[in-house]
């Protein structure tokens, strides 16, 4: 799969919202393609992965949640925003869920959308260099944006903290902290740190 640094890829039926952030992404030097549908969206982002990638949570045809799951995006290597009104905070829950890096709420201002977007490529490339080994039990159960959020919490930050490092919002943190919770089963981040440490829970 050929990757492209430099390019944007929209996906929105409303063609004012596709034209407003092409011209916002072009104006920052980025190439931009836009897509009014899921289906031939996955077609290209199965050939070529772009930078960054702006999914409507509310289009005909397949949903931004079916397009997450056709794609994978949990193990896709670009951050994959949602993009969503107000009322759909429950479905951009559930996107994280399905691998959407983070999600964006509209009405949004251009500077906030180039701020996350470049925050979330400039996260994406610096935890490519890192290694991301990972030997506790339970390790497995985990996506690779879970461990990188797990890291965080047992290193101590907050959920503000942790999401400026990794380049998404403190509410998307939370989704991921309760998830890992789930998943290892643990009550608290004590309980999280005893788990990664290897130290047995007390009493």
């Amino acid at each position: 799969m050929e990757a492209d640094a430099e390019a944007v890829y929209i996906v929105d039926d409303d063609p004012a919202v596709r034209d407003a952030l092409s011209v916002l992404f072009n104006m920052e030097g980025y190439v931009v393609e836009t897509f009014s549908d899921g289906d031939t969206f996955i077609q290209s982002a199965s050939k070529s992965v772009p930078a960054c990638v702006m999914l409507d949570v509310h289009m005909p045809g397949r949903s931004g949640i079916e397009i997450l799951k056709a794609l994978n995006a949990e193990n896709y290597p670009a951050p994959i925003f949602i993009i969503s009104g107000q009322g759909d905070i429950p479905m951009a829950v559930e996107a994280i869920r399905n691998g959407a890096f983070d999600f964006i709420e509209k009405p949004f201002s251009a500077e906030t959308v180039l701020d996350r977007v470049k925050e979330a490529i400039a996260a994406m490339k610096q935890r490519e260099d890192e290694d991301r080994s990972q030997t506790f039990e339970g390790a497995d159960l985990l996506t690779r944006r879970e461990l990188e959020v797990l890291k965080q919490i047992t290193d101590g930050a907050s959920n503000k903290e942790a999401g400026r490092t990794l380049g998404i919002s403190p509410r998307t943190v939370e989704v991921h902290r309760a998830r890992i919770m789930e998943k290892l089963s643990a009550r608290n981040a004590a309980d999280l740190v005893r788990i990664v440490l290897g130290h047995p829970a007390a009493g």
